[in-house]
């Protein structure tokens, strides 16, 4: 793809995407040497996952960031542009990254464990700056001087923030003091707002990496951030909840409800299943300009089957997992996500599982987490 709509252009069939890739590194500058040359096995397969499911706009999540899209074009010339394992070489014109909250220092002791410093201090988890950062692919144009940035907003900015409590006091919401809040960004990474031009029209690809809502204790601060995390990208997309918002420029409110989109994601939560809170997902995912066409894959079902542990108690449907995780818990989650607006017409999507046994099942292996794809008609 692309692929127009009969002679008379009606409109574009574009393919959408989500990949982990964890294409993340311990230290800065492993990722970009690892990439420099086109022999790094990991990468290898991740660019053939791409490769094989050949989107035409793509997040990559975990992909750690190094300005000047160096590592994005490291990642472009040396390993997506040369087949793979028999694959077709496949070419992105437009690439897109940003700086991530990701191993920025705060000055705090966030996660009070007597010691300043580390991944669980930072703005965002991460040993450096913009480790586990984003990166977003495009076979049509990026608006570069239309894009938003939201890497700056506060927490305590969202009206109603799910602030996490301290429950050794009786006050509520009041695990982090006054001056930590005065400093601490909701977003763990970054959210995006990047418009492609899709034939004679726009359609925002609206993007993020909410926290995972673990490795935390009875406070549940990753839990409730990715929760706000979530409802930050609802709130965008809903005319009247957006207007608290602010971007880094300093532009005030949402997406105005005339325009289309597709969210897409590694938003570290399952409808039903595992650490999140309850109907976080929920919040973006049946919010009322939303479409959720529920991709899914065979393989997804058969994982499930044959890990067992906590897979063998969960009420998600395992069709719809994209992530695969540790057996004992929280076993294999429904995380990623592709979600057109309205206006647009999902027909076709999937998750990229291949069945044990398959040709393909050696890429099962290249993350934790499965390519998510869906194909859109944007009339």
């Amino acid at each position: 793809m692309p692929v127009e709509a009969g002679a008379a252009s009606f409109g574009t069939n574009v393919r959408f995407a989500t990949f982990n890739a964890s294409l993340n590194r311990a230290h800065a500058g492993e990722l970009l040497a690892d990439l420099s040359t086109p022999d790094n096995a990991q990468a290898r397969e991740a660019a053939e996952v791409i490769q094989r499911n050949r989107p035409d706009v793509l997040l990559v999540n975990e992909f750690d960031y190094v300005p000047g899209n160096a590592a994005a074009n490291a990642f472009r010339a040396n390993y997506l542009q040369r087949g793979q394992h028999g694959a077709r070489p496949i070419d992105f014109p437009y690439a897109y990254t940003a700086p991530s909250n990701t191993g920025v220092p705060t000055g705090y002791d966030l996660d009070r464990n007597g010691v300043v410093g580390g991944g669980n201090d930072a703005q965002g988890f991460g040993e450096f700056e913009g480790q586990y950062g984003m990166l977003v692919l495009s076979k049509y144009p990026i608006d570069i001087a239309g894009a938003r940035t939201f890497q700056h907003f506060r927490w305590q900015d969202m009206p109603g923030a799910m602030l996490p409590d301290d429950p050794a006091t009786p006050a509520p919401r009041d695990w982090y003091s006054a001056p930590e809040l005065t400093l601490l960004r909701l977003s763990s990474k970054s959210h995006w707002d990047l418009p492609i031009r899709v034939g004679k029209g726009t359609v925002h690809f609206l993007v993020s990496h909410p926290t995972p809502p673990s490795f935390d204790g009875p406070e549940d601060r990753n839990g409730t951030r990715n929760h706000d995390e979530i409802r930050f990208m609802a709130d965008y997309v809903t005319p009247g909840r957006g207007g608290y918002i602010y971007d880094d420029a300093g532009k005030r409110g949402g997406l105005p409800a005339t325009e289309r989109f597709v969210v897409a994601g590694d938003n570290n939560s399952d409808p039903i299943d595992g650490d999140s809170v309850p109907g976080a997902i929920d919040q973006l995912r049946l919010s009322p300009r939303v479409l959720d066409p529920h991709p899914g894959s065979a393989g997804g079902v058969v994982a499930s089957r044959q890990q067992g542990g906590a897979n063998a108690g969960h009420r998600t449907d395992p069709f719809f997992d994209t992530g695969d995780f540790a057996d004992k818990a929280p076993g294999n989650l429904r995380t990623d996500y592709v979600l057109p607006s309205r206006g647009l017409i999902p027909w076709w999507g999937e998750v990229f599982w291949p069945l044990p046994g398959s040709d393909l099942a050696r890429l099962n292996d290249a993350s934790d987490h499965h390519l998510v794809r869906e194909d859109v008609f944007v009339p």
